[in-house]
């Protein structure tokens, strides 16, 4: 049940985003008399779900979900017609309109992509408006797991800045870290240090896909393992943790520090079971665990998350820079791809990794930030110069622009079955490693 809650908010979001990108090609191309054959969700190789001819157009479903398309007469595109351009140029055909035309022809589905996305943040931001916690209401320092003790933080480190970019919320540090050229500042101790981010450290969080850091928490009772001492010693669920061997210790993550280092002695932990103060004595196991689960509320309960709404003309702006923010650091998380030291590569995801993004149960919160998120992405990948793309075809005619000549239709052919093979070994790439990733 969850697989198809997920693939169906994974196909609906993907859908929305083929059809309103082949509007943005279909609407100019219309508008400067151009004629469109086809429209199709999907491709049609060999046959389609589903076809009927309006007008001049043919609309329809294919059956292989890797995209869209409108076939414009006149244009070498995907489909690989090339008969129609052995005859002489017609009126109505794409490479018989001015470079201009084309030019806004071919960027449309790019910029209905990014319309798309601002409108969806616009939107979110006035219904949901926004919660967050901001980094200057953390004063005691974050917990930090085993990623992020290998890439040199500590147990009550907080991170500050990063390349000398102050952090402003919490949930921006894991992204931050990954993403950083040159070092993080932190907190430690009450003293400001620098700690460089080396590519060996961003192997270790993409290898391990780990959070790096967490909100710092009361060390409450939430369960035991089979084998837990401090169950025999008579701790019980509930029980709020104070103190070991008579030392304060106020959050779960230093007694996950301190507890290993008395691996075979025996140490007395004191908690509040209700208004009563109880202690626990108990020998720690040579694997330096004593069996407690940590319970009690979620971190967040103990901090002052912030909520900031938005009315509608706040919201442009607000949604403008938002969309703005996630390209740029997509950008960013593409530049780490071709870092071959980082292995991020191995990160690249294909449909199963998308679709698992989406909720296991229908969150419409979710399911419109991912889809805002999946209209920049195919924004910024659609407009990359590789032939195929829309990228591709925008170069040939900005050459002709400024060159004032113009390519060959056998020159856009050739271009077209080079970027048709860049984008298979690309879309093999992703695929894989989600295939790799089902057996790991």
């Amino acid at each position: 049940m969850d697989f198809i809650i997920q693939a169906s908010q994974f196909l609906l979001s993907l859908s929305l985003l083929i059809i309103l990108h082949e509007f943005g090609h279909f609407i100019p191309a219309k508008l400067f008399n151009t004629k469109v054959e086809k429209f199709y969700l999907f491709f049609d190789p060999y046959f389609s779900l589903f076809k009927k001819k309006i007008g001049e157009t043919e609309y329809g479903i294919g059956w292989l979900p890797l995209g869209g398309y409108v076939k414009i007469s006149g244009m070498v595109d995907e489909s690989m017609d090339t008969e129609q351009l052995k005859e002489e140029p017609k009126p109505w055909e794409f490479r018989s309109k001015p470079a201009w035309q084309r030019l806004i022809i071919m960027i449309g589905g790019v910029t209905v992509n990014v319309i798309l996305a601002i409108l969806i943040y616009m939107g979110m931001m006035m219904y949901y408006g926004e919660d967050y916690l901001p980094i200057d209401s953390i004063k005691n320092g974050l917990m930090v797991d085993d990623n992020g003790k290998a890439i040199g933080l500590k147990n009550g480190d907080l991170v500050i800045a990063v390349d000398g970019n102050k952090i402003e919320r919490f949930t921006e540090i894991p992204k931050e870290i990954l993403l950083s050229e040159e070092s993080i500042e932190i907190i430690r101790d009450g003293k400001q240090m620098s700690l460089p981010v080396l590519d060996e450290h961003k192997k270790i969080i993409l290898d391990n896909q780990t959070p790096i850091v967490g909100l710092r928490f009361p060390y409450i009772v939430g369960g035991f393992s089979d084998t837990s001492v401090a169950k025999d010693a008579g701790m019980m669920v509930g029980d709020s943790v104070i103190s070991l061997n008579g030392k304060s210790l106020n959050y779960f993550d230093q007694y996950l520090d301190a507890i290993p280092t008395y691996a075979g002695d025996t140490i007395m932990l004191q908690a509040y079971r209700g208004p009563d103060l109880m202690s626990f004595t108990m020998v720690v196991p040579d694997a330096g665990k004593i069996g407690v689960a940590p319970g009690g509320p979620s971190p967040a309960y103990y901090y002052p998350i912030e909520k900031k709404t938005y009315g509608f003309f706040a919201a442009i702006p607000a949604g403008i820079n938002k969309a703005n923010n996630v390209l740029k650091d997509y950008i960013r998380q593409f530049r780490l791809i071709f870092n071959p030291e980082t292995e991020a590569y191995k990160q690249v995801g294909g449909f199963i990794a998308i679709g698992s993004q989406f909720d296991t149960s229908w969150n419409w919160e979710r399911f419109w930030s991912f889809t805002a998120f999946l209209s920049i992405m195919l924004a910024f990948l659609n407009i990359l110069p590789i032939p195929a793309l829309d990228g591709g075809h925008v170069v040939f005619v900005l050459w002709e622009m400024v060159s004032g000549r113009k390519p060959s239709d056998k020159v856009l052919e050739y271009a077209q079955m080079v970027g048709f093979f860049i984008l298979l070994a690309l879309i093999v790439l992703a695929n894989g490693n989600d295939i790799l990733g089902l057996f790991k």
